[in-house]
């Protein structure tokens, strides 16, 4: 909204900047139903079960689901916003990540979705160690383990976790965490860092671990996505830039090596797609969205996850087939998918435990089509450790 005699603020003016980026329809982010295929163990699918399935299954019978999480990615424990601005969580709870208060001996494993006290929550995300949270009033609130300073409590150490959310300060506008670290951009656009640090990926020209967020150099920072040992972030201009380890070239500098790693942010050659659901990455290879609706990947080859037929290792961005309509994509470790403006939704990789929803367990080199007419907005697709997760348009 604008303030006195029309002057916009400056959140609202990059807002604004945001969503001439934005590459997804205007329409098709309406809440929806929930879905679930792929590796059920740890309750991580939210059937109330543990079952593994090759094709996707409703969670409950609810169409109000909203978001998934900023990064796109399916852990031992997930969760999502509802449209009423509760969040709800289901899977392991070791470490506390299910933010009940209650010690993990306590809670175990938890198969069918839970709600986290409070009902502003409006962006979610998840690590293998830690969960975190945004409110509609920009408040950050991180729990689970952090060992490595992750939590952003100025604390680290083996024993160091909390069972229920605690604030970190500031007022923040995207976060995303990954094993004992943790990413996020501020309203001002300015990007943050804190937690592990062994390859250089909190993006300050150093492997210090820092348990207390640590400004990055540079403003007009949008969206940030963590990966396990890389850190990739997109500024309003349409900009994408990576740190952290580049082993087989996931940071798209044509470049690669066994000792390979950037400390500071470096970018890669494009124009980008800004928003949730435009990078991903799966194991040692990222995956973007470019302004005009292309589809790239680069990084490792392994189990045909790069979507290019082959198991080629590319150190520099390569298209994914030849589309413009491409509007969401997320990552597991060994396998991808993506929404394209039409509302279909494509997945390639390995398929061991049926994460491809192709009712099979056949590994696909190139994008095949999931049955369903799937929604468009950010948030919308999550991936991981053998399967997926998305929302239905209702």
């Amino acid at each position: 909204m604008a303030t006195k005699k029309g002057i916009w603020n400056l959140q609202q003016v990059r807002d604004k900047q945001l969503q001439s980026l934005w590459s997804y329809a205007g329409s098709g982010d309406e809440p929806g139903t929930l879905w679930g295929w792929g590796d059920g163990s740890t309750g991580r699918l939210g059937h109330n079960n543990t079952t593994r399935y090759s094709s996707p299954v409703q969670v409950g019978s609810g169409d109000s689901w909203n978001d998934l999480g900023s990064d796109g990615r399916i852990l031992s424990t997930n969760g999502g916003i509802k449209d009423d601005g509760t969040l709800w969580v289901w899977g392991d709870n070791s470490d506390g990540k299910l933010g009940q208060n209650q010690a993990p001996a306590q809670l175990g494993q938890v198969s069918a979705p839970i709600q986290i006290p409070g009902t502003t929550w409006s962006k979610f995300t998840r690590s293998s160690n830690m969960v975190a949270g945004i409110k509609s009033d920009n408040t950050l609130w991180m729990w689970g383990r952090g060992k490595k300073g992750g939590l952003g409590q100025n604390t680290s150490g083996s024993n160091s976790y909390y069972s229920s959310p605690v604030q970190v300060p500031g007022t923040w506008s995207s976060v995303s965490c990954a094993y004992g670290y943790t990413g996020a951009v501020k309203t001002d656009g300015t990007l943050w860092t804190w937690g592990i640090n062994t390859d250089g990926q909190l993006g300050h020209n150093e492997t210090t671990e820092y348990s207390s967020p640590v400004q990055v150099p540079g403003t007009n920072w949008a969206f940030t996505y963590v990966a396990e040992r890389e850190l990739w972030a997109s500024k309003t201009n349409g900009e994408l830039y990576g740190i952290g380890l580049n082993n087989v070239g996931q940071l798209g500098q044509n470049t690669s090596g066994d000792n390979s790693f950037y400390s500071s942010p470096v970018q890669i050659p494009g124009t980008w797609a800004v928003g949730k659901n435009k990078m991903a990455a799966g194991y040692f290879n990222f995956y973007g969205v470019k302004g005009d609706g292309t589809l790239w990947s680069w990084g490792t080859g392994g189990y045909n996850s790069n979507g290019h037929n082959n198991q080629t290792e590319y150190s520099s961005p390569v298209q994914i087939g030849a589309g413009t309509d491409w509007t969401n994509v997320a990552a597991g470790t060994v396998q991808a998918g993506a929404i394209k403006t039409d509302a279909t939704l494509w997945t390639w990789g390995k398929n061991s435990d049926g994460q491809l929803g192709q009712n099979s367990r056949t590994t696909i080199n190139s994008p095949v089509q999931v049955p369903g007419s799937w929604r468009l907005g950010d948030g919308s697709l999550i991936s991981g450790w053998g399967g997926f997760m998305a929302l239905k348009q209702p």
